[in-house]
């Protein structure tokens, strides 16, 4: 039996359906059949990292230098003795007696991953935040794009002011009153304040733009249930 292209929509479409409903059942509460629909999801994902990590990662970074064999020195320690070495001691950690073993090697993954994330935040977030509010001055750049010298003034303003009391809000030093609570200096407090109301909005901006994402999500999920169901009842009569 060949499958044509109409009837794999047909298949994908009541599948798309099916699970529609399950995740939908959701409204009634916890129940088996959103259970299931989660189970499936997470295997999926699950099974889909696994693929990932073995043709991506364990086959061209550990299994294919083991198969194929060194072509220097330098790709024999890099690609073979290291790779061998903290798998063999990250399997350490199965038994308690071995299980420091390990360290070394968490200690290295935790590390590199911590100075990736450091790096992702610095070039991904802090760096374009300071660029922004730099770039946002640029009276040149603000006539080239119609922005009078005004309004660029308050865009940049408002930028950079949101900037310093946001950070000024995750200050934290404080000194210890009398009655034992714990409050920070009036000059570190007013602009703290002023901060929470820009993380305030920036949140609630964020609030939105999810509730709009689901609500699309939605629409886009009974639009589809709606034309399945037609393409399923024109294809019978």
């Amino acid at each position: 039996m060949v499958l044509t292209p109409q009837m794999l929509d047909m298949i994908t479409g009541a599948l798309s359906l099916l699970f529609t409903i399950l995740i939908f059942s959701y409204v009634l509460g916890d129940n088996p059949l959103f259970r299931v629909a989660v189970y499936i999801f997470v295997g999926i994902s699950a099974g889909y990292i696994a693929s990932v990590a073995i043709w991506q990662v364990i086959w061209p970074k550990l299994l294919y230098p083991l198969v194929v064999g060194p072509s220097t020195p330098f790709e024999s320690i890099g690609y073979l003795v290291f790779p061998l070495l903290g798998f063999a001691l990250i399997l350490m950690k199965i038994s308690p007696r071995l299980a420091g073993l390990a360290r070394f090697v968490m200690a290295f993954i935790v590390g590199v991953g911590a100075a990736v994330a450091i790096a992702g935040a610095l070039s991904g977030t802090l760096i374009p935040q300071v660029s922004g509010a730099i770039n946002s001055f640029d009276m040149v750049a603000a006539g080239a794009r119609n922005v009078g010298f005004i309004e660029a003034l308050v865009n940049g303003g408002t930028i950079l002011a949101g900037t310093i009391f946001t950070l000024i809000y995750f200050h934290f030093g404080a000194r210890p009153k009398a009655d034992g609570t714990m409050h920070r200096f009036a000059l570190i407090e007013i602009p703290a304040w002023i901060g929470r109301l820009f993380i305030g909005i920036t949140l609630g901006v964020v609030f939105a733009g999810v509730y709009s994402a689901a609500l699309t999500a939605l629409i886009e999920r009974i639009d589809s249930i709606i034309n399945f169901i037609n393409s399923f009842i024109g294809n019978f009569q």
